[in-house]
């Protein structure tokens, strides 16, 4: 055959889509664990180094974003705090305390599926991870499969206002 696309791969094991499905799958891990469903992978040489889900709750730790734990098994995989050839895929615009946390580590990329208009920190409401005067700058792609991020958020919230009158209810 001389079809082009007859030879190429039915599932791309290198794009934005599929690292998206990983860090989605992560943020399921959050939601089944009543957490805030945000999910991360890091990607060094089409290998996941690092993946990790929001554990706040469960590690009783204001720090333990899914960014943040992915990034520490990343340094620990490479043997190195510095991740310059990194790519991290998150399901939601990181923080602006993960995002500082991601432009000291110098990661090269970073995808997120939905934007958080109010805190987030890759041009949400600020842009720390482009900022001309630190020392890094990390290209951004945003909207990637973005509209299931969004749905996992907006379902856990709902359900989570619900619980909350049920209690009010009942008290």
């Amino acid at each position: 055959m001389n079809d082009p696309s007859f030879d190429a791969p039915i599932i791309d094991l290198q794009s934005d889509q599929y690292f998206m499905g990983e860090a989605l799958r992560q943020a399921q891990r959050a939601y089944r664990a009543e957490e805030v469903p945000v999910g991360a992978v890091i990607v060094n040489e089409g290998h996941i180094i690092g993946r990790a889900f929001n554990q706040v709750e469960q590690l009783k730790d204001a720090t333990a974003h899914a960014e943040m734990l992915a990034l520490t098994q990343a340094e620990s995989a490479l043997g190195d705090w510095r991740l310059n050839e990194c790519d991290l895929y998150v399901t939601k615009e990181p923080c602006p305390m993960c995002a500082g946390a991601i432009v000291h580590c110098r990661i090269r990329r970073v995808i997120f599926g939905c934007r958080d208009e109010k805190g987030g920190a890759a041009g949400g409401f600020i842009n720390l991870l482009q900022t001309e005067n630190l020392n890094h700058r990390c290209e951004l792609t945003s909207g990637v499969r973005g509209d299931e991020s969004l749905y996992l958020l907006k379902q856990f919230f709902a359900e989570a206002r619900a619980k909350s009158v049920a209690r009010r209810q009942t008290d």
